[in-house]
């Protein structure tokens, strides 16, 4: 069985013409000190029968510590993993400045064959990038959606660029 995760992708223009994206950091050992392949947008896991948008408003409160702003929402796209699970995103424009506040924890034994649990958030940052940096922090597989983002927006007749190079 397929398993499936529905989560939010929030964008806005910015003054000068940048679409920027807001994307989180996981949390946990695994993921400290690292940047690059590190990001995701807020997601979460969902069963069949379940409505995915109401997951993707659900898990965003969840891993942001706040609810998810008002817009717009509209579906982007489903986008399968490496890992073959699949995502399916809603991606809105928000005017409104958001904030990471606090995410859920999950517990894991750490460190391993230890013995000790500890609890760590599941997301341990979240913010603003420009879309041509954000796809190289997101992980690899959820890159495809902001080039999505962009096609869409373009398509759109939307004025924007995705932002500087990486570094």
């Amino acid at each position: 069985m397929t398993v499936t995760s529905a989560g939010v992708l929030l964008y806005r223009i910015d003054n000068t013409g940048v679409l920027q994206v807001w994307i989180a950091h996981m949390g946990g050992p695994f993921w400290a000190g690292k940047d690059e392949a590190a990001w995701s947008i807020p997601k979460g896991e969902y069963t069949e029968g379940e409505d995915p948008y109401v997951t993707a408003m659900r898990e965003f409160e969840e891993e942001i510590g706040a609810p998810a702003p008002a817009g717009d929402y509209e579906l982007l796209g489903e986008f399968r993993q490496p890992s073959r699970k699949v995502i399916t995103v809603y991606a809105a424009e928000v005017g409104e400045e958001i904030a990471f506040v606090a995410s859920n924890l999950f517990e894991l034994e750490w460190p391993p064959r230890s013995g000790k649990r500890q609890l760590f958030p599941e997301i341990d940052s979240a913010r603003w990038f420009p879309a041509s940096v954000a796809e190289a922090k997101l992980v690899k597989g959820q890159r495809p959606m902001v080039r999505e983002l962009c096609d869409r927006l373009d398509g759109r007749g939307r004025s924007f660029t995705a932002g500087p190079p990486p570094t």
